[in-house]
């Protein structure tokens, strides 16, 4: 009790320091006056005669790996409503308007007058939140009432802070759950050693979301023409950061064999201008280009959002960036499409890449000279690449239909309808 108040008290004082940079910070401000307009949302949008189903993502992330279980209970279960909130502006901001759910709004601070607030106005009779969300006193609050709650594509490591000696207070969160769909056995061994059994493993639904969106894949004119005008070797590097860049733009350089579609992380000014001094070969920007301008360019920059998971599928070998920082981004957006996978040495953290890893579909790179060593056998090989892929390929369709796994799992008060479009029973 005395921690959960503690708790409360550092919540009170990080919402007040968002308020305080907000006068300094665009994203801070966009938090705070996002959360203002929750409660105005919540009263003006919600039906009260309809049951809601409320989702949780943190960011645009989660809410991407949260999508297919949301969209397949939309098909099957079309007498609940949706409601979706978000705790970063990175995620609000670019889905505000997902027509996939019915209310979307921002997640207030986890203190007792806001939970309350937000209970009372939106009413959920079902709460599903989405991989690492755990809100002490939201999850306590829902469980007092008696609602529902789960938590899907979940994973649990040693280190995080419900296993330390110090964390038993907030472990207290974890039994606030009806069900834990997790995404490994690890993960449900941790939790059986703490006393928490009701645990399903299922695996994870961005599985599920990379089949989705390679079925949707759009035709992009531009890159097809660029990919596809001579035999080069197409190298595709997503989410790329300046420690990445470094060593694929030196080894792009000096071997003329390979062209290179680059997608950076940051799209501002000044890294785009840092990438273009770095390149000896002749590259252009995707928003410069027309008819004529790819004739003799060897690397396109992609210099807008949005586009990468349709831009993979134009690619032979890709290379997904962050691992040389806090971690990598999403190397299955690649992995669907049957491409060999590259990264950096921050990858532990992701179950598809330590399993990518371990089949031969997937290598991390610790420096410039293992980045070489790796990316030459597939290079020259193309037999290596397509076996590689084949490997890859494999590994994504045999970890789909996940949401399918944790819907059988969750009751429902009405009976789903057959014959859901775009999902297999397999």
């Amino acid at each position: 009790m005395i921690m959960r108040f503690v708790y409360t008290i550092v919540l009170h004082l990080y919402a007040f320091s968002v308020e305080m940079a907000s006068f300094l910070s665009g994203k801070a401000r966009m938090t705070r006056l996002g959360q203002w307009h929750t409660n105005g949302i919540l009263r003006d949008k919600i039906d009260k005669k309809a049951k809601y189903i409320w989702f949780h993502a943190a960011s645009l992330g989660e809410f991407e790996q949260g999508r297919p279980l949301m969209e397949l209970i939309r098909k099957r279960y079309p007498q609940y409503k949706i409601l979706l909130t978000f705790f970063s502006p990175s995620g609000y901001e670019v889905r505000k308007n997902y027509d996939g759910a019915d209310v979307i709004c921002y997640l207030p601070f986890d203190t007792p007058y806001k939970v309350n607030k937000f209970l009372n106005l939106s009413n959920p009779v079902m709460a599903i939140f989405i991989k690492y969300e755990f809100w002490l006193n939201y999850l306590t609050e829902l469980k007092r009432r008696k609602i529902p709650v789960y938590l899907i594509s979940a994973i649990f490591r040693r280190d995080q802070l419900f296993f330390r000696w110090y964390g038993q207070w907030y472990r207290s969160a974890l039994f606030c759950f009806n069900h834990l769909f997790v995404q490994d056995e690890n993960s449900a061994q941790i939790l059986a050693e703490y006393g928490v059994h009701n645990v399903s493993v299922c695996g994870d639904t961005r599985f599920d979301r990379v089949m989705e969106v390679r079925r949707q894949a759009r035709k992009i004119t531009v890159i097809e023409e660029f990919a596809g005008k001579d035999q080069k070797v197409i190298l595709v590097a997503g989410s790329t950061w300046p420690q990445d860049e470094d060593i694929l733009l030196s080894y792009f350089n000096t071997h003329p064999q390979v062209k290179l579609i680059i997608a950076p992380h940051e799209i501002h000014r000044s890294h785009l201008m840092s990438i273009e001094s770095k390149l000896q070969r002749p590259s252009i920007r995707l928003s410069e280009t027309n008819e004529q301008s790819l004739f003799d360019k060897d690397c396109l920059i992609i210099d807008s959002f949005g586009m990468l998971s349709s831009i993979y599928r134009y690619g032979h070998i890709a290379y997904i960036g962050g691992g040389f920082g806090k971690g990598i981004h999403n190397t299955l957006e690649a992995a669907v499409y049957g491409l060999p996978v590259l990264f950096g040495p921050k990858y532990h953290k992701f179950r598809e890449a330590k399993d990518l890893i371990r089949i031969g579909g997937g290598f991390s790179v610790q420096d410039e000279d293992d980045f070489i060593n790796r990316i030459d056998m597939l290079v020259a090989e193309p037999a290596l690449r397509r076996q590689t892929g084949r490997i890859v390929s494999d590994y994504v369709k045999q970890n789909s239909n996940v949401s399918l796994k944790i819907l059988a799992q969750i009751p429902f008060e009405e009976p789903a309808t057959p014959n859901v479009p775009g999902f297999s029973e397999q």
